[in-house]
Parts: structure tokens; C-alpha cells; sequence
């Protein structure tokens, strides 16, 4: 399977006068949290929440920024999340995936609403 990429708009919840930002995103399911460069973060305006220390590629150890609270609009789906600044390029992880029910088609190389849920999200819970 190859790189995935998708159209998402993001927008800051708690400011409705700014646009929402459509962005490409790298879909990684490897990864849990939403990424997004400081410049993004910058133009809705995210408030900083905290630190957080994450683990990059090469193994080193970095302190970035975390801020939220961040509106993700994929097609006909939401979610509320925070998100890591860091790098120059957004990147969707595994949670906001799953909050939004959305899954990746291994073949086409491409983000989809469940096909089980395809009107609004669905969930298992037990």
C-alpha cells in the first residue's frame, strides 16, 4: 500500500469570524494524533493547551506544542480534537479517523466514510 492523502477543512470552534482552512492531509493509520504546522495553527488562531513530548523517526526526543480545540470536517463527518504542531505538512492519525468513522481502501489508496456507515458515523461499543 502506498501514501495516502485526503481533503480535509479544519476551523477553530471557538472563533466562527475565521474561515475554515481546507488542507491536504497525509492519512497515517500508524499515527494516533492530528499534526499541523505552526503556520496552520497560527492562521485559526489555536490556543496552546501544553507541551507534549513526542518521539520522531530518527528516535529523538522533541517538546512540542499541542493546541485546540480544532473542528476536522472530512466530507459528511466531524470531530473535535487537538492537535501537535509540528513539521510543515498536516498529517490525520488513527483517532480522529476513528471519531469520524472513516476508513482507508487498502486498493484505491484513498480516505472513505465506513461503508457500513455511509450517512453518519457508527460505533461498537461494549
Amino acid at each position: 500500500m502506498g501514501l495516502t492523502y485526503s481533503k480535509i477543512k479544519l476551523s477553530n470552534p471557538r472563533n466562527a469570524a475565521l474561515l475554515p482552512i481546507e488542507l491536504n492531509v497525509f492519512v497515517d493509520t500508524g499515527a494516533l494524533t492530528m499534526c499541523i504546522s505552526q503556520s496552520v495553527a497560527y492562521q485559526l488562531e489555536l490556543e496552546e493547551l501544553e507541551k507534549r513530548p513526542v518521539t520522531i523517526a530518527d528516535g529523538s526526543t522533541h517538546e512540542v506544542p499541542c493546541v485546540g480545540p480544532l473542528r476536522v470536517d472530512f466530507e459528511n463527518r466531524f470531530c473535535f480534537t487537538g492537535a501537535l504542531v509540528i513539521g510543515d505538512e498536516a498529517l490525520l492519525g488513527a483517532v480522529p479517523m476513528e471519531e469520524m468513522d472513516l476508513v482507508v481502501h487498502p486498493a484505491k489508496q484513498k480516505l472513505m466514510a465506513n461503508p457500513l456507515h455511509p450517512n453518519r458515523p457508527g460505533y461498537t461499543i461494549k
